[in-house]
């Protein structure tokens, strides 16, 4: 039995994953339709149900807006998986994030002074500012307004079968 089910928007675009007892009680309580089963089955006193797969909100939540959280995963996606300094792209395993401006420096960790780095450069860069180590920013880091969308990852594992048609993949992945 699968230990997850995929949640999608009222607009059937891929929201987030959740656990299957989580789904089960959302459906119990009208807040989504079951779109796809797992083979298995789970039961109760009085009810047995196939595992949820996929499920569907009935309607629309809106969330508050407070712009893009800054993450690890949202810095690669806003730099385009691509080193800053040497322009090279990279699959996420191969890149970390580097501090502009030291920490040691004064720097903070977040959306203006959080760069995507590819490992050669993060040590040729080490401790020290890019004017000091004589690297340069292909592009000053910023806070988004928005990040493009990407498909859906699932932690490096296989998208079960009955969520591939609601979900983006792609060959290169």
């Amino acid at each position: 039995m699968m230990d997850h089910t995929l949640v999608l928007s009222s607009w059937m675009l891929p929201q987030r994953v959740v656990l299957w007892q989580e789904a089960v009680t959302l459906w119990y309580l009208g807040k989504v339709d079951v779109l796809e089963e797992y083979d298995d089955l789970v039961a109760s006193p009085s009810l047995v149900i196939a595992v949820p797969a996929v499920v569907r909100l009935r309607r629309h939540v809106a969330g508050i807006r407070r712009g893009v959280k800054f993450s690890r995963a949202n810095v690669f996606s806003r730099d385009g998986y691509a080193c800053q300094y040497c322009g090279l792209k990279k699959p996420r395993s191969e890149l970390s994030f580097d501090h502009v401006l030291p920490r040691t420096a004064g720097g903070r960790t977040g959306w203006e002074n959080i760069v995507t780095a590819c490992r050669p450069c993060n040590l040729k860069k080490r401790n020290r500012t890019p004017e000091q180590a004589g690297m340069h920013l292909l592009r000053p880091p910023a806070r988004p307004t928005a990040l493009p969308i990407e498909p859906m990852s699932f932690g490096g594992r296989e998208i079960p079968r009955e969520w591939r048609d609601y979900c983006a993949t792609s060959s290169a992945a």
